[in-house]
């Protein structure tokens, strides 16, 4: 809902504009996209209208708006119904951009940022491995100093983009020189690096999800972002504002899904009326608005902590679990709703089911979401905050 305080006139302007350009340019071939995933061009497009930079300052070719208006693209791609082409946006702007932005030199800001936020180039981000997912820390993948390179061995998995993207966001370690883990920005056209095949998925189709190996992959010290042996502290901060996207993305879809579910109820009749007019019908819709309306402001009120610097990693959390849990209780409601039909492709209903059950793994698990939240409780904001 746009009228809830944090949002400005500027803010429902911007609303208008991206669901109009989303529904001329990704909307009538999402169903196409789900077997072919989308192409590059839908980069370009958002580039082209500033989506890709909302947050980003003027002088790396972005708009300069507050963190708000991300949501709002993130509300919008969850009305689209295309969990795909929205986590392969999200990891563009909100997972790979971020670090580069934050830690980055001026050099690898003005060779990688700049055309990124136009949409010419395309950024995917580097973490999981086949034995490291939720233990971020547990990575295997190595960069070796050796002069004034580093060596990189290794593999990575789950990587939204991998097929497509034209440099990685890479988390390595550093295991001769006892600085620990080390961020790097690495072109995907160097020598040894393989795109070893896309992985099919239960959700998120319409995005290509790729297994990726590094051999002796050779990069300048130049390639590091921040500071060697400083990487899996900018990771752990780039995280919050990935949370925070997937909880907004879920308010879109899981208001997509109670309109999509009413609809049906309205026209459906059974057993002489419209099914909405039966109890059992209105019960189930009014858990659904409930759900949502709770979700939504508990995801608007962590967005304004972190407007005002008051946001810790438990409260993050908390948006993140809360809204994927409910979107996901939603999609499960809205098909049950539609009955047999909701297990049809045709309605889209199947499709935000799967799409939503994989937010409640990715950027960090149920599991993950509960211990963060539990480390938090009886800790002080200062503390929360680190």
């Amino acid at each position: 809902m746009s009228d809830h305080p944090i949002f400005t006139a500027d803010h429902d302007a911007l609303r208008a504009s991206v669901r109009g350009l989303l529904a001329r340019e990704v909307t009538p071939y999402v169903e196409e996209w789900e077997q072919t995933t989308f192409p590059d061009t839908v980069f370009r497009c958002l580039g082209d209208a500033g989506l890709l930079g909302l947050g980003k300052p003027v002088e790396y070719g972005g708009q300069g708006i507050d963190t708000v208006s991300g949501l709002v693209l993130a509300e919008e791609l969850g009305r689209v119904n295309s969990a795909g082409v929205a986590m392969g946006i999200s990891v563009h702007t909100d997972m790979a951009m971020p670090p580069i932005l934050a830690f980055g030199s001026e050099q690898q800001k003005s060779e990688w940022l700049v055309p990124a936020i136009r949409g010419e180039t395309i950024l995917c981000l580097g973490i999981s491995e086949p034995e490291a997912g939720s233990d971020v820390a547990a990575i295997r993948t190595t960069a070796r100093r050796d002069g004034d390179d580093y060596v990189i061995s290794g593999s990575k998995m789950f990587i939204t983009n991998g097929l497509r993207a034209h440099a990685i966001v890479l988390l390595t370690r550093e295991p001769d020189t006892g600085h620990g883990y080390t961020l790097l920005l690495v072109p995907m056209s160097l020598s040894g690096i393989t795109r070893e095949r896309p992985l099919s998925k239960v959700g998120l189709r319409a995005s290509d999800t790729a297994v990726l190996t590094f051999d002796a992959v050779r990069v300048p010290a130049s390639a590091v972002i921040g500071s060697a042996g400083e990487g899996f502290k900018h990771i752990m901060w780039e995280l919050q504002g990935e949370r925070l996207t997937a909880a907004a993305y879920c308010v879109g879809a899981a208001e997509w899904l109670i309109e999509t579910a009413l609809r049906y109820a309205r026209e459906r009749r059974a057993f002489g009326k419209p099914i909405a007019e039966h109890q059992a019908i209105r019960h189930r819709l009014a858990e659904m608005a409930m759900e949502l309306e709770a979700a939504r402001q508990l995801v608007y009120s962590t967005a304004w902590k972190v407007g005002q610097g008051t946001c810790g990693a438990g409260d993050i959390a908390i948006a993140k679990l809360f809204a994927t849990r409910s979107a996901s209780t939603i999609a499960d409601s809205a098909m049950q709703i539609h009955g047999g039909a909701g297990c049809m492709t045709e309605y889209g209903v199947e499709r935000a089911w799967r799409d939503l059950r994989t937010f409640r793994i990715g950027a960090g698990t149920d599991e993950i979401m509960l211990d963060i939240i539990g480390r938090a409780i009886g800790r002080t904001k200062t503390e929360d905050q680190r």
